[in-house]
């Protein structure tokens, strides 16, 4: 064979025959990978003084097309060919492409049109979902990577997601625990599925919290979640705990009517109030213990909140400084992500198991580049908080 001459001419004739056959481009794509590994093998024989030693079999991807090549083999075993390493950065890359669409919120049968538009080729909706897996692999790693000892503040709030289980949809709770690093960025620590909330479930929560690195931390910002309080005092004792004003506010006001509605909202105003210096915690209670009075004559909804203990939690902002008050007093910050989870859960309907969501949404988290960028008011907070600059 290495005795045969041919002209570019009759090269280029013989492979436009073999190209216009079924399949014939792949094969002709088949051809030329193997003759250049074959030619780089032997450059590497002459090289490193090895021999060659027949050849294995490879499954791999090339512009869209799945080939089967014979990849030469030395005695040694040390050679592997350039042009795979080529073939596996461009599968990686399609890899990518494909979930980069998904989790921007496309559905599967959506990426498989796309990649058949630029392929050439149609993918099924489960070649598509194995494309996912090395993204499932590096999106849980992410969610158990090592943690900082330190976070001056967490936010903790939930989503809520169509889900299969069996042969049931339900819409189920998913919580993002947001952390402030003592850099002034910030970083999603964990998302969990909580299908019942209790004080267990909770407790196991933060104790993978520690288990991955974090010992302490400052001030817990989430709603009013059963049994969260008791379960981070187990776990982190000495953290402070402010319970969503936000959502209280939406709450107090839905148990009125209507035409109570806009008076009740002005009350709440002028109770949970930021920014003011001279405004302080008992001040603030001594309104809220007058409010609920007023309104529970009423609404006697209202009048028993007077007295739970619970809503103290509502007004621990007010004891740090009056210039980051509004940033610490309610979990707006994961509004904002639980927006962006929305944007890529809402086309698809319900998702095929708890895992499939848990995928979506460490992905819009791991991508969130406004967390890059650091929050520097914070740092009017010197009493309670330690930063690191």
């Amino acid at each position: 064979m290495k005795n045969l001459h041919f002209t570019q001419e009759q090269v280029t004739k013989i492979l436009e025959e073999i190209a216009q056959r079924k399949e014939g481009v792949t094969m002709v794509m088949q051809i030329a990978l193997e003759a250049i590994m074959r030619a780089e093998r032997e450059v590497f024989n002459e090289e490193f003084g090895d021999v060659s030693n027949g050849y294995r079999m490879r499954k791999t991807f090339g512009h869209g097309k799945l080939l089967e090549l014979r990849v030469p083999r030395t005695r040694f075993g040390a050679f592997y060919p350039i042009i795979l390493a080529l073939l596996k950065d461009q599968e990686e890359e399609i890899r990518k492409t494909a979930f980069s669409l998904y989790g921007a919120g496309l559905t599967t049968q959506q990426v498989s049109k796309i990649f058949e538009e630029i392929y050439g080729k149609a993918y099924s909706t489960s070649q598509i979902s194995r494309l996912f897996e090395s993204a499932r692999e590096e999106v849980r790693a992410w969610l158990e990577r090592p943690l900082e000892a330190y976070y001056p503040i967490i936010f903790i709030d939930a989503t809520f997601i169509h889900v299969r289980r069996e042969n049931s949809v339900s819409k189920e709770a998913f919580y993002t625990v947001l952390g402030v690093k003592p850099d002034l960025t910030r970083e999603v620590l964990a998302i969990v599925n909580m299908p019942t909330e209790n004080v267990t479930g909770w407790t196991e929560v933060f104790r993978s919290l520690r288990k991955r690195g974090v010992e302490e931390i400052g001030l817990m910002v989430s709603d009013n979640i059963p049994g969260i309080t008791d379960a981070i005092s187990r776990v982190f004792g000495g953290t402070e705990m402010q319970l969503c004003v936000v959502h209280l506010m939406r709450n107090t006001k839905n148990k009125v009517n209507s035409k109570d509605k806009p008076v009740v909202k002005r009350w709440l105003k002028d109770i949970f109030r930021t920014g003011d210096s001279s405004y302080t915690r008992q001040q603030a209670i001594e309104k809220w213990e007058a409010f609920c009075d007023y309104w529970g004559r009423k609404y006697p909804s209202i009048k028993r909140m007077k007295n739970n203990p619970i809503y103290w939690y509502y007004f621990t902002y007010l004891e740090y400084d009056y210039r980051i008050q509004s940033m610490i007093y309610s979990t707006n910050w994961i509004e904002r992500l639980n927006r962006d989870y929305k944007r890529v859960t809402r086309m698809r309907g319900a998702l095929p198991n708890p895992d499939a969501a848990l995928l979506l949404l460490g992905h819009v988290a791991m991508t969130k580049e406004a967390y890059k960028w650091k929050v520097t008011s914070l740092k009017y907070e010197t009493e309670k908080f330690r930063w690191s600059e």
